[in-house]
């Protein structure tokens, strides 16, 4: 009887290309999968560098307290008495006006500050002051406070020079004051921030207006 069990071996590719082609998808599949992965990790990395420049200008300009400037301006005379001295006379003056105290806040947030006081003085001596009511200076905005100011020189322990300057027509008086407050940002933090007030102020005491006003 003949053997009827016989070996069967698989059919050769007809072409014989089946097995690269096969091997070529998966390569290109595998190869695919990288650049995926290699954009995925661009992506991330310049979402990273993005955050870090958001939370660095964030930190550096938006929760960084800067300094408000205070000033004063808008100096209109109402009256103003002087006299120039004589022989048996010291020179004096007398002299009010109405002015403006500014609180200029650069911040992102509001400036919620106390009350102060500005001294004027002439020479190294207190002629008056004035009360600036403590108030709030909103978000980047310019807080403005109405004053009226009484200055006398009748405080003034030496008045030598007083009489030469009333009759060269030019009164000079400083106004220094110095405001204390905290800076509120995003409601969540409180930073304390003071400002100073430091300016110059020269009157023409023959036409009774300002002539000129300096603040630092």
């Amino acid at each position: 009887m003949a053997e009827k069990h016989q070996q069967v071996y698989p059919l050769a590719p007809a072409n014989g290309h089946t097995r690269s082609d096969e091997e070529s998808a998966y390569s290109d599949a595998k190869e695919l999968k990288r650049k995926k992965r290699i954009k995925l990790a661009i992506y991330i990395a310049i979402f990273a560098v993005f955050q870090i420049i958001v939370i660095t200008v964030f930190g550096l300009v938006i929760m960084r307290a800067k300094t408000p400037k205070f000033r004063l301006s808008n100096i209109e005379i109402q009256t103003l008495n002087k006299a120039n001295g004589g022989p048996s006379s010291s020179p004096s003056f007398d002299v009010t006006f109405n002015a403006q105290v500014r609180v200029k806040n650069p911040n992102f947030g509001p400036y919620k500050f106390d009350d102060s006081t500005a001294i004027f003085t002439y020479g190294n001596a207190i002629v008056g002051q004035v009360t600036i009511p403590k108030s709030k200076a909103g978000f980047k905005s310019t807080k403005k406070i109405n004053v009226v100011v009484s200055l006398s020189s009748k405080q003034l322990p030496n008045t030598a020079n007083l009489g030469s300057d009333l009759t060269t027509g030019t009164l000079t008086l400083s106004a220094t004051a110095k405001m204390t407050g905290k800076v509120e940002l995003m409601l969540i933090m409180k930073k304390k921030k003071s400002a100073n007030m430091d300016c110059t102020i020269a009157i023409d005491v023959n036409e009774k207006k300002l002539r000129s006003l300096e603040c630092k």
